[in-house]
């Protein structure tokens, strides 16, 4: 965790000079506030990964001499093949829709939503498809 939270905070400091630069340089006030807005994004992560990183011990991938041998461990299994995610993607569409094309269509995309989490959910206690 130590590596993710110094990238990000590095990421954060980096977002955090070029917006003092860009907005003393421009005097524009729109993209200052998305640079402010992607510092904050680097931040947030970057400093709850800290946090954490502090808590737990250090992982193999945080140790610069580590070898391969000690990151080695049971990966576990992967879920199998789903309609589900890509219901629950079309319904999310259907729903921006509704900003484009009226109102209306938030019924639908709702009962789209709907009927993909109550599939999923479903599925996920059956254990997939069999």
């Amino acid at each position: 965790m130590r590596t993710e939270a110094r990238v990000l905070l590095s990421l954060g400091v980096f977002f955090a000079i070029m917006d003092a630069v860009y907005w003393v340089w421009s005097k524009e006030d729109a993209g200052g506030v998305m640079i402010i807005a992607g510092t904050l994004l680097c931040f947030l992560p970057g400093l709850y990964y800290f946090w954490w990183s502090r808590r737990m011990r250090p992982r193999p991938e945080d140790d610069p001499h580590a070898e391969p041998a000690q990151g080695a461990g049971v990966v576990g299994t992967f879920p199998g093949t789903s309609i589900w995610p890509f219901t629950l993607g079309m319904a999310s569409f259907v729903m921006v829709l509704a900003l484009v094309f009226g109102v209306w269509l938030i019924v639908p995309g709702l009962g789209l939503t709907f009927w993909a989490v109550i599939g999923a959910t479903g599925e996920s206690r059956r254990g997939g498809q069999h």
